[in-house]
This record gives structure tokens, C-alpha cells and sequence, in this order.
């Protein structure tokens, strides 16, 4: 006999009643907290999105009252006005007070920037300095407004991450919560500077937490659009560069083009970065024998920045004008090879002289000006299969700075947002893929961790690399008194023979100890500082160690495919 239909609809309707309940629990239990965090990843976007116009405002307002100049986009036209010793003393005096600002308030004279803050998203829960970062948000931005040769996006990054590692420490937040909130502040602090939401939201995925989690992407994209919004009530909906429409790209026939342009402006890359890190320790080097005073280095960098600048005041600022320029086609091959050296240049000794500042813009202004020359040689060989030497300045742009950033996917998306111009994807695709490509083997993937690099911090090679620096040995240890502790007499005999850790080492130190002695346990001792013997604390177990290492790896995997 069939079933009761009311029967059936009864218990179906109690089924679909339970699964309501259920749903209602789930949404009481973490809709609340889900829809909290989304609102404090809202509010930091909008922070990190007025402190970006803020800096922008203040440095413009900077620019405009010591040079007298009343459209920043035309600073370096107007700066061949005034007279050499006004174009001498401002980047002087600017350094000066840069220096000032460094030595008071940073341990060690240097300025925080994009580098700081991947450190602190791998090493640090998401939080990076508070009283030294706002120190290098003022100094950087006396830097540019004084003519320093960077970029603004550096300073404005790693002040955005200042507010949400103040909110992060606030709520208490977790490493995931915290590196999250860091990426929101990113995100809206990046679109906020180039009104570029799409690739603010992935510069923070791909440059910051260096992966795109899908936990992450909602409450990133929320905070970037807010970034963008206030970029938009103030400036408008209107791109950075604006691009010559002649000369369509001829596709497939040209195509070979852009991969060649691809590898030379890997090679520019690189040269460009290596040229910095070498000009800054040369600088150190030179400070060091000369016994010049820390304070005093960014005064002497202001003054070689100066001197350059009164016959080539294109090095001034951030460069838009000159951007804009090759993007339109408007230099002389002359001009574009003279002012892509100097550019260079004018880069090393702002950063070698620790000015502050970022890296970015200057790798779009030297990329656009090598993607001009190479297309203005590629169009005089083949005028009749090229198109417009000006879509090989766009593509350079992408491609050098591509490759110093370590961030082909956010950069073509940048170069796209700030330029208005999507037609040309294919090309700059192209160039970016082959730049980024030679670069990544010639440096440690980006010019952000070559810095971590050479202060011995392992980013750039992975979890798997860096882990072994977060923990600390006295985390892991056994104490004396664990009821599963080391033989003490064992511990005493390996110590008369040298072999021994620090309760303050990390793994990534303790660990080689094993690997050379085969030891199943190495002593944790305390060395006196007044030279008497060591006071044993315990024993670093390799089994503890490799299960905390491997506990890391798993947490890591966790958040990444999460």
C-alpha cells in the first residue's frame, strides 16, 4: 500500500524545519563573528585609504610649497626655472630632517617599507613596528616632498599595515586574523594610491601574504574597494596615464617583439636592483670609514640628489612626468637612454643614503622609458609590421617593474588600471612572464626579498625555509624537571665537548647540531656573562623540534588552502 502523502509531507516539513534550525544556529554562532570581521576589515580600508590620500596630500602640499610649483604633475618642467642653488638646498634640507627623524625614533637609522611588512606577515602574526614605522611614513614623506628620487607606494603600504597591526593588537588577533587584517590595510592602501581596486586586492594576496587563500579574498577585496572609493571622491574616476591611441598593436607578426622586450627588461631589472643594494653598501662603507655620523647620511644623499638635479631635474619626485611622457612617445631616443641611467642613478643614492621612499614607481618610469627606446629601434627596423612604439612603453613598464616587485599578476593589472587600456593585455602579458622569469634566477625574486635576504631572513625559499627562525629553542625544549628529561650525566659529558645550544637559538641554528653529531638530544645551557660556568636548563629533543617544525608546516598548508 503507498505511503501516506500527509505522512510524508509531514515529515518532510519537519526535515526542512530542523535544517532551518540548524542553519539559524550556525548563522547565531559565526555569521556574527564572520560579519564583525568583514566590518573591521571595512574600517581598516577606509583608514588605510585616507592615510594614502593623506601622505599623497602631504606630499603634494610639500612639492608645491617649497617649489613653488602649482601642478605636481609638471615638477621637473617647472623645477628647470628656479635657480641651481633652491634646486640644491631642498633635497639637502629635506635630508637633513630626514636623518634627524631616523636617528630619534628608529634603532637603527633605516626606513620601513613593503620588505617590513612580507617580514611581518610571514615572521610576526601579521604586525610590524608602530613607533618606527610612523617614523618612516614622516620621513619618506619629507623625502619625496623634498625631491628624494622613490616612489610613494612603499611608505603608504607599510603605514597601512602599522593601523592594522595596532587593531590586530587590540583585538588580540591570531597569526590568520592578524596576517588577514594586514593584507585588508595592503589592499586599500595600494587601490587607495593608484585607484586600482582589482589589483590592490591581488598585490596583497601575491606581494604580502604571498598566497591567495579564498578565506581572505572576500574581506580583501571589501577593504580594496574602500581604498578605491576614497580615491574616487577626491580624484575622480580617472587613470594615472593617459595613452596615445594611435597605432593599434599588430598582433601575432609582433608578438616575438614583446617576448625580446620581456627578457631586456628583466635584465634592466636586475640591474637595477643590484645597482641599489650596491650603491647602499657602498654608502655604509664609505660611512663607516669616514666616521660620518648616521644622522648626517641622508643630508649627503640630499645633496648628490641636488647636485644632479640642476642639470637633469627630471630625477625630482616620483616621475609621473616623465612616465607620461614615454608612454606618449613624447622623448628623443637620446633623451630616454640619458633619463633611464640618471633615474637609476638618482634611485641608489636616495635609498643608499636611507631617505625613504618606495621602489615602484621608479621601476614603471625606468620601464617605460626602456620599453620606449626598444620600440622606437623595433619600429624604425620593421615600420611596416609594427604598431606604436608607445605599446612598447607600456609593456616595459609592466615588465620592469614586474620584476622588481616579484609580482607579475597584481603589476599587469596595475599597468591595465593605471592606464585605462586593455587592449594590449597579450603584449604586456608577454613581457611581464619573460622579465619576471629572468629576473627570479639572477636575484631572490623580488627586490623585497633580496632585502630580507641580506639580513639573513630566508623568505624567498618558502615555508619550509623560514619556519626554523620562528621557534625558539627554550619553546621547545624539556626542562630538568619533565618527567621524560635527558640523563644528566649525558647532558654534562656533551657540553665538556662543546655541544650545546642556547635557550634563546632558534631551531634553524639548533638543528645542523643534530644533522652533524647524529644526537638524539643536545644540552640547552645558559652562558654566564661574567664567564662562569653554563647553567644547564634542559635538553632540545630532535624528535620535539622536528614535530614542531612539522606542526608549522601543517598550519601553514592550512591557511594557504583554507
Amino acid at each position: 500500500m503507498a505511503n501516506d502523502p500527509r505522512g510524508f509531507l509531514k515529515d518532510q516539513a519537519h526535515k526542512a524545519a530542523m535544517g532551518l534550525r540548524g542553519v539559524w544556529s550556525l548563522l547565531l554562532e559565526k555569521g556574527p563573528s564572520q560579519f564583525q570581521f568583514w566590518l573591521i576589515a571595512l574600517f581598516i580600508g577606509i583608514a588605510a585609504g585616507f592615510t594614502a590620500l593623506l601622505f599623497r596630500k602631504g606630499v603634494s602640499w610639500l612639492q608645491e610649497t617649497l617649489y613653488g610649483v602649482e601642478d605636481i604633475r609638471m615638477l621637473h618642467s617647472f623645477a628647470e626655472s628656479l635657480p641651481w642653488w633652491m634646486i640644491l638646498a631642498i633635497p639637502m634640507a629635506g635630508g637633513l630632517v630626514v636623518g634627524v627623524i631616523l636617528h630619534r625614533f628608529t634603532p637603527d637609522g633605516r626606513v620601513r617599507s613593503v620588505a617590513e611588512v612580507i617580514e611581518g606577515a610571514a615572521l610576526n602574526e601579521g604586525r610590524v613596528e608602530g613607533r618606527a614605522g610612523l617614523a618612516s611614513a614622516l620621513a619618506s614623506l619629507v623625502t619625496l616632498g623634498t625631491g628624494g628620487s622613490t616612489g610613494r607606494e612603499g611608505p603608504v603600504v607599510h603605514l597601512a599595515a602599522v593601523i592594522s597591526s595596532k587593531i590586530s593588537r587590540w583585538i588580540s588577533a591570531d597569526g590568520i586574523t592578524g596576517r588577514d587584517l594586514m593584507g585588508c590595510a595592503v589592499a586599500a592602501a595600494v587601490s587607495a594610491s593608484f585607484n586600482a581596486p582589482i589589483a590592490g586586492a591581488i598585490f596583497a594576496l601575491e606581494v604580502v601574504l604571498r598566497h591567495f587563500a579564498v578565506h581572505a579574498f572576500a574581506p580583501i577585496v571589501i577593504a580594496s574597494a574602500a581604498g578605491t572609493v576614497i580615491n574616487r571622491l577626491e580624484f575622480g574616476d580617472v587613470t594615472e596615464f593617459t595613452l596615445s591611441t594611435d597605432g593599434m598593436l599588430r598582433f601575432y607578426v609582433e608578438l616575438p617583439a614583446f617576448l625580446i622586450l620581456g627578457v631586456l627588461c628583466g635584465f634592466v631589472a636586475v640591474v637595477f636592483m643590484r645597482g641599489t643594494f650596491w650603491a647602499e653598501d657602498l654608502a655604509t662603507t664609505l660611512q663607516k670609514r669616514t666616521g660620518l655620523p648616521r644622522w648626517l647620511r641622508p643630508a649627503v644623499a640630499g645633496l648628490m640628489l641636488g647636485a644632479l638635479a640642476i642639470w637633469f631635474p627630471h630625477i625630482i619626485g616620483v616621475g609621473y612626468e616623465t612616465t607620461s611622457a614615454a608612454l606618449t612617445g613624447e622623448l628623443l631616443m637620446w633623451e630616454v637612454v640619458v633619463f633611464a641611467i640618471l633615474k637609476t642613478v638618482a634611485v641608489g643614492i636616495t635609498i643608499a643614503g636611507r631617505m625613504g621612499g618606495g621602489v615602484f614607481s621608479p621601476s614603471l618610469m625606468i620601464g617605460a622609458l626602456t620599453g620606449l627606446a626598444f620600440g622606437l629601434v623595433a619600429t624604425g627596423i620593421f615600420p611596416d609590421v609594427s604598431g606604436s612604439e608607445t605599446i612598447y612603453a607600456l609593456a616595459g613598464m609592466g615588465a620592469v617593474a614586474a620584476a622588481v616587485l616579484g609580482a607579475p599578476i597584481s603589476t599587469t593589472l596595475i599597468v591595465f588600471e593605471l592606464t585605462g587600456d586593455w587592449r594590449t593585455g597579450l603584449a604586456v602579458m608577454l613581457a611581464v612572464s619573460m622579465s619576471t622569469a629572468i629576473s627570479s634566477k639572477l636575484v631572490h625574486r623580488s627586490y623585497f626579498l633580496t632585502q630580507l635576504e641580506r639580513r639573513n631572513i630566508h623568505l624567498a625559499a618558502g615555508p619550509q625555509a623560514y619556519l626554523l627562525a620562528m621557534f625558539r629553542v627554550d619553546r621547545v625544549m624539556r626542562p630538568m624537571t619533565h618527567e621524560n628529561a635527558a640523563p644528566e650525566d649525558q647532558l654534562l659529558t656533551l657540553i665538556e665537548q662543546g655541544i650545546f645550544t642556547a635557550p634563546n637559538a632558534t631551531l634553524e641554528r639548533a638543528l645542523p647540531i643534530f644533522e652533524r653529531t647524529g644526537l638524539d638530544f643536545v644540552p640547552v645551557v645558559q652562558l654566564s656573562p661574567t664567564g662562569g660556568p653554563p647553567a644547564l636548563e634542559g635538553a632540545l629533543f630532535h624528535v620535539d623540534a622536528l614535530k614542531a617544525y612539522n606542526k608549522a608546516l601543517a598550519a601553514t598548508a592550512a591557511e594557504e588552502h583554507s
